[in-house]
């Protein structure tokens, strides 16, 4: 194991803790940035909404682009454009100005985000063996980084612009140098295969088991609260804690995700996720008391955690040039990100949130049910790629 490669995964992995860190950092200070600027709640969607359909542009349109440039170059840049992204919503000083920044943090997100998971399916194929959960529960830290350091900024009397500028501050510089940690794909096969049209019939399977995945996570992160203080009677501090604790189930999950990948395969560990996923929601929606539905958040976050990590894992093995596969799926899985909520927000509307909510438990169903459709063993192409001489790394 040459010490390149070693690096290579230590970059992987805080290139993900970083890309949570910044994206929670935004999250968490909403509630300041809507009192710095007057902002309503409909507002408040709508900046949402730029920023995700700025992510899902760019990932959609990011095949070609990852079959002729690879992960590297363009982590490489949209890295750091990220941070600058985030310093720019720490300083927009009126809405239409953070309207813009916000696309562009958005924008600049869809990039890192489908580049940082190519370049974990390139290190786990140099490596050999499941690395890409292990790389996922990074993210999973960089999110409860953010939500810590939120609330100590809070106590501390520290506003939103400060905060948030801050960690794109200390971001831009860490992103710039983990760039040189970053490996290569094969530009012969990228070039041969990452630029067709259509995608192995596998590759949109995958995707739509991610769509079914983050429309279970989006759905946990912006009704969990409001079903928590609203039909179950608990009190803010005590709604507060179910995403939190959701989080920490899916980091625990992550930590242990590949060697449980390695002794049950892909299929078999999809099909229990998505039936836990389901069972752990109904046992939410059954609770009778507040205290036992944070309980079984926990255990939702175990079941859902490693459905996105497989499902890219997979994706990148799909072809020769894992970036375009991974790009097709990330876009159709966020998606998902993007509908789950409204579609519950419709449904609520029509109906009642507990009833609504329900659709998670569904969800889970349909990803064990789809997860039936996967080959029973896993693609043989998780084999060592060759590595950069000493003399392009100091390139």
């Amino acid at each position: 194991m040459t010490s390149e490669l070693r690096n290579a995964r230590y970059g992987a992995v805080l290139t993900f803790v970083l890309a949570g860190l910044m994206v929670g950092t935004m999250t968490v200070r909403i509630p300041a940035l809507t009192d710095k600027l007057g902002l309503t709640e409909a507002t408040v969607g709508t900046i949402l909404l730029v920023w995700g359909l700025g992510a899902l542009v760019t990932m959609q349109s990011m095949r070609r682009v990852m079959a002729r440039v690879g992960s590297r170059a363009v982590l490489r840049a949209g890295g750091p454009l990220t941070a600058l992204g985030l310093i720019g919503v720490a300083f927009a000083p009126d809405l239409p100005l953070l309207l813009v920044a916000v696309a562009f943090f958005g924008m600049a997100f869809g990039t890192v985000d489908v580049a940082m998971n190519a370049q974990g399916s390139a290190v786990e194929q140099a490596y050999g063996r499941p690395l890409m959960n292990g790389m996922h529960a990074g993210w999973c830290v960089g999110a409860i980084s953010a939500g810590a350091l939120g609330s100590l900024a809070i106590a501390a009397g520290l506003p939103f612009t400060a905060n948030v500028a801050l960690v794109g501050l200390v971001s831009l510089p860490v992103m710039a140098l983990l760039g040189r940690t970053y490996l290569p794909e094969s530009p012969a096969a990228a070039t041969e295969r990452g630029g067709r049209r259509r995608m192995p019939p596998i590759v949109y399977l995958l995707g739509t088991i991610m769509f079914f995945a983050f429309m279970v996570e989006g759905t946990v992160a912006d009704w969990n609260g409001l079903y928590l203080r609203d039909e179950l009677g608990a009190p803010e501090a005590v709604a507060a804690l179910g995403y939190p604790v959701f989080e920490v189930g899916m980091l625990v999950a992550r930590l242990t995700g590949d060697r449980l990948r390695a002794r049950f395969g892909v299929r078999g560990m999809l099909t229990v996720s998505g039936l836990a996923t389901a069972g752990f929601f109904g046992t939410v929606l059954l609770a009778p008391v507040a205290l036992v539905a944070v309980a079984a958040m926990f255990f939702v976050g175990l079941g859902v955690a490693t459905i996105s990590p497989l499902t890219l894992s997979l994706a990148g093995t799909a072809t020769d040039a894992p970036g375009p596969a991974i790009a097709q799926a990330g876009a159709m899985g966020y998606a998902g990100l993007l509908l789950g909520p409204v579609a519950i927000g419709y449904l609520s509307h029509a109906t009642s949130l507990h009833t609504a909510l329900g659709i998670a438990v569904v969800l889970g169903l349909l990803i064990a049910g789809a997860a039936r459709l996967l080959p029973g063993r896993e693609p043989s192409q998780v084999t060592p790629l060759p590595v950069r001489e000493p003399a392009e790394v100091a390139a």
